[in-house]
């Protein structure tokens, strides 16, 4: 057990762009993504519009529908926002999803060559249906994703930068940026770190922020899991 925890929850939310301001077509929209049988109730969401809503209807619909709105992005629907004061999210700065430089199918573990702690530790984890590995250095406003399945990055990650896996993450390198492991709440997906540096980690939407990562942990070489009462390990990788 380490010595070393961190508990952080990340509030799992979706993000709702409305298209469209025909309720009808919504509402069919929802129940193509979401189904009718209730399995999204409770779910928070955030609204953003490219064209003219009404914010009042579109929140009433919603919470029928069995969803939590919880904040809007600035834009259209900003103004009527604050008006009724509900929560005013500020737009992200755009981020480039990338390619990767290459699939691989199986598991990360099958892998060669791979480090032997590396290999060891992720021989416990749910095989994945998909892979990827990219070789390239992650710049500045990249985001490397998999939606189900692991990623290998071969090279370092600058600041501003993100990957998110539904599985593990391996940077073969310095982590600068956001890593994020576990994006669908895969509980048993780890980060593994040449050397860490992030800005955030996370794993199944428990994180922590690069103030509160141990200090010893800084620019080692880290394995990063979480534990039975779901709060964030950090062990160094034996060289």
């Amino acid at each position: 057990m380490s010595d070393i925890r961190i508990n952080g929850r990340m509030v799992n939310f979706s993000r709702l762009i409305f298209q469209t301001s025909d309720h009808d077509k919504i509402k069919k929209g929802l129940e193509k993504h979401l189904g009718t049988r209730g399995e999204y109730n409770g779910t928070l969401v955030i609204l953003d519009s490219t064209v003219e809503n009404s914010l009042i209807a579109l929140i009433q619909l919603l919470v029928d529908f069995g969803l939590q709105p919880m904040a809007v992005i600035d834009g259209i629907l900003g103004d009527e926002a604050r008006i009724i004061q509900f929560p005013v999210l500020n737009r992200d700065q755009p981020m480039q999803r990338i390619k990767p430089t290459e699939d691989i199918p199986g598991a990360i573990a099958a892998i060669e060559p791979v480090a032997a702690p590396v290999a060891a530790a992720t021989s416990t984890a749910r095989p994945a249906a998909r892979n990827i590995i990219h070789k390239e250095v992650l710049r500045t406003g990249q985001s490397l994703n998999e939606d189900d399945g692991d990623i290998i990055l071969i090279a370092d990650m600058n600041s501003g930068s993100e990957v998110i896996a539904s599985g593990s993450i391996h940077v073969y390198g310095t982590a600068r940026g956001r890593v994020i492991a576990g994006a669908s709440g895969q509980q048993q997906s780890r980060i593994f770190c040449q050397r860490l540096e992030a800005e955030l980690v996370s794993i199944a939407g428990t994180y922590c922020v690069a103030d509160d990562i141990p200090a010893d942990r800084i620019g080692k070489s880290v394995h990063i899991c979480l534990n039975s009462d779901q709060e964030l390990e950090f062990h160094l990788l034996a060289h």
